[in-house]
């Protein structure tokens, strides 16, 4: 898996989700923003991390009987217990939002442990506790049912499909109150130096609309604009 530096970390914790999908979309990549999981804690959303992904299956009795028995291994718990910091949990449960992946005691841990995020197009369970906690959990619902009644985990770091979005481990995933996107990792430092350059033209274009200019030339910049926002910037020392 690829490694997050230190220095693309800080880059997209400053830029906005939108802006990093719009670039992914202008470099071909059309499908990288989660659509239907929301923060359990609003207050707690921005992150940025790669992703440790967990598949999961629909639920089988032979299964869970199998792992009770020790024969087959809680994958669970062993995601749990392998996940780092700066890590991303990423658990694809199909949308499936009658099962609960993991409750505050779980979160609590993850937290501790300095797990950058959980992201979940599944439930979690005891949302009113996890919404205490200081760790971004991005799920699609709210449930106390145990994850075992509907799902099963099958596979830790491999490729998993997360509301409608491709997710492999090492992927970079990064949230904001505008949602969370998905950025590919081979793509992360790129696409974080792309947007710091963006946000950095649209701050100057954002003054310029406020003091008054027209829209048209100003956004999207024409070659007069672009040529003032360099000035702008060589003056300002950015």
């Amino acid at each position: 898996m690829h490694a997050l530096s230190d220095d693309v970390r800080r880059k997209l914790m400053g830029v906005s989700v939108p802006a990093v999908v719009s670039l992914l979309w202008r470099n071909g990549y059309k499908n990288t923003m989660l659509f239907g999981p929301r923060p359990v804690n609003p207050n707690t959303n921005r992150f940025v991390g790669t992703a440790f992904t967990v598949r999961t299956i629909p639920v089988r009795e032979d299964f869970v009987d199998a792992q009770n028995r020790g024969d087959r291994p809680n994958l669970q718990a062993q995601a749990v217990a392998e996940i780092g910091p700066g890590e991303v949990l990423v658990v694809a449960m199909d949308g499936e939002t009658r099962t609960a992946f993991m409750g505050d005691i779980m979160s609590t841990h993850l937290a501790v442990k300095g797990v950058a995020a959980v992201v979940t197009d599944g439930s979690v369970s005891d949302a009113a506790m996890i919404a205490t906690i200081p760790l971004p959990v991005i799920a699609g619902g709210n449930a106390a049912t145990t994850y075992l009644s509907h799902r099963y985990v099958t596979d830790l770091n491999v490729p998993v499909g997360l509301a409608g979005v491709a997710v492999c481990p090492g992927d970079v995933l990064m949230g904001d109150a505008n949602g969370v996107v998905v950025i590919p990792a081979d793509m992360a430092e790129t696409i974080a130096d792309l947007a710091v350059e963006r946000e950095l033209l649209e701050e100057f274009v954002l003054a310029r609309v406020k003091d008054g200019a027209p829209l048209i030339g100003t956004y999207p910049p024409n070659e007069e604009t672009l040529a003032a926002f360099e000035a702008w910037r060589k003056a300002e020392g950015r």
